[in-house]
């Protein structure tokens, strides 16, 4: 953990007061323009409906032009078959001579609402309960543009002319939908996006009370095992004993993937042990939901099971099911792995290293295929950086605590290309959800003062950057 007194202050003083009570003269307006913002359904599912999604580019574009960008545009790049990507909103108010430009990201489009059944107020209504704002996309990410919104307005009423930083946001319109135009986008507008500092606004605090930023995420590679030992199907009975069914063998085979205490047993995966932060075994339970007797996997610290080792799932498995089933040996069946690796991996050698083991242990001779998938780089912040300083400074003084440096176990795959095309730049990724923000769940929800003060802490570090910091 990094104390708050070994941090260095991002902003002191009389400007730091002024930048505080600017931010909460407007917190109400703030705050009633993020409930606009989720009143608009945008989902950047080709099963939805897009014109919605315009809805809320158009919104976004309409509060970056109310603010006072001189350039604000909706652009869209093209998908690998042609058709056109999510509206993406970028607003640019270029840098002074001499001053630096931060990009400021976050995105606009939502996950789908799922069943309504499990919502205890209307999805896109936003409501205030017990400090909390409830509605999709309330944390995930809407805060996120009304935390670059409001702390770059407070910092252009305080400092006004003194305001040089260049400044430009990029808030995409199709992240819950992968990004698939994502590295298309950024080549088009190369130039227009480049920065020195580059703040993603999509990802969690610690907990209530303790602000983090987010040190490093694991990276994805997926694919599918597909297990044959049978040119047709045939009877069970009359051949059953001396041939073991395609399931059967596919679960012998995903049985290797993990030793006895849970760990992930494929040679040659990236593990480490090297967190600063552990949690609570029960906070772990109650978050993940895991059920009462159920033994957690792995050995180390649990930030480092879920931040700094690989974790190998089975996210789909191809065979007939319980309704449809026969008294017939299956001659082939398949299954979809995911897995997560560690900073530090390389994706191809994780993918090849998955191969190697499948393909070592193949069940009685059985013939297997391995298809490789999706692959994703992992990322870690350089926490010497003097932004990542800088960051961690401000968010002590936002939150009057210390700050600390947490891992995320999700993947962001998109940071792996910005860093990629901007490779000078500091990149930090900060967020306002908390353990029980729920996002892309039912009962998604803000806590309201922890968006205060995750407006107050950019805040903090945009009037920094300005000054040189």
């Amino acid at each position: 953990m990094t104390t708050h007194e070994e941090l260095p202050v991002a902003v002191a003083g009389p400007q730091a007061d002024a930048l505080r009570a600017a931010v909460d003269a407007s917190f109400a307006s703030t705050l009633a323009t993020l409930k606009e913002l989720v009143a608009i359904p945008g989902i950047a599912w080709a099963s939805f409906d897009a014109a919605q999604l315009d809805r809320s580019a158009d919104a976004v574009a309409a509060l970056a032009t109310a603010a006072g960008f001189p350039e604000v545009g909706i652009h869209r790049a093209l998908k690998a078959d042609g058709t056109p990507g999510g509206p993406a909103v970028v607003a640019r108010r270029p840098a002074e001579t001499g001053k630096p430009t931060v990009l400021l990201y976050a995105h606009h489009d939502v996950q789908p609402p799922g069943d309504p059944a499990l919502w205890n107020s209307e999805p896109f209504i936003a409501v205030e309960r017990d400090g909390r704002l409830y509605g999709r996309g309330a944390a995930d990410d809407k805060a996120g543009i009304m935390v670059h919104m409001a702390a770059s307005a407070a910092v252009a009423e305080v400092l006004g002319k003194d305001f040089g930083l260049g400044v430009t946001l990029f808030i995409e319109g199709e992240e819950e939908a992968g990004s698939p135009t994502f590295r298309a986008f950024l080549e088009e507008h190369q130039a227009e996006l480049a920065a020195d500092v580059i703040v993603v606004a999509d990802s969690s605090n610690w907990k209530v009370g303790i602000p983090a930023l987010t040190t490093s995420l694991r990276g994805l590679v997926d694919g599918v095992i597909e297990v044959r030992v049978l040119d047709h199907a045939v009877h069970s009975g009359m051949f059953g004993g001396p041939v073991l069914d395609a399931p059967t063998l596919l679960a012998r085979l995903i049985s290797t993937f993990h030793d006895e205490k849970g760990n992930v047993a494929i040679a040659g995966l990236v593990s480490t042990d090297e967190t600063d932060v552990d949690m609570p075994e029960a906070d772990f339970r109650a978050d993940a939901s895991v059920l009462d007797g159920v033994t957690l996997a792995g050995e180390g610290s649990l930030t480092s099971r879920i931040w700094t080792k690989p974790a190998l799932s089975i996210i789909g498995i191809d065979a007939p099911s319980i309704a449809v089933a026969s008294n017939t040996l299956l001659p082939v069946a398949g299954a979809k792995f995911s897995l997560r690796i560690a900073p530090g991996q390389d994706p191809a050698t994780a993918m090849e290293a998955v191969r190697a083991h499948v393909e070592a242990n193949a069940p009685f001779g059985a013939q297997v295929t391995f298809t490789p998938g999706e692959m994703g780089n992992p990322f870690a912040v350089d926490m010497d950086s003097p932004a990542a300083r800088t960051m961690m400074g401000a968010l002590a003084q936002a939150w009057g605590t210390e700050s600390v440096g947490t891992g995320i176990g999700g993947s962001i795959p998109f940071i792996a290309e910005l860093v990629e095309i901007y490779p000078e730049a500091q990149i930090l990724v900060t967020g306002v959800e908390d353990p029980d923000s729920r996002a892309h769940s039912a009962n998604e929800s803000l806590h309201i003062e922890e968006f205060r003060k995750a407006v107050l802490a950019e805040a903090l570090l945009l009037a920094a950057l300005n000054a040189g910091a």
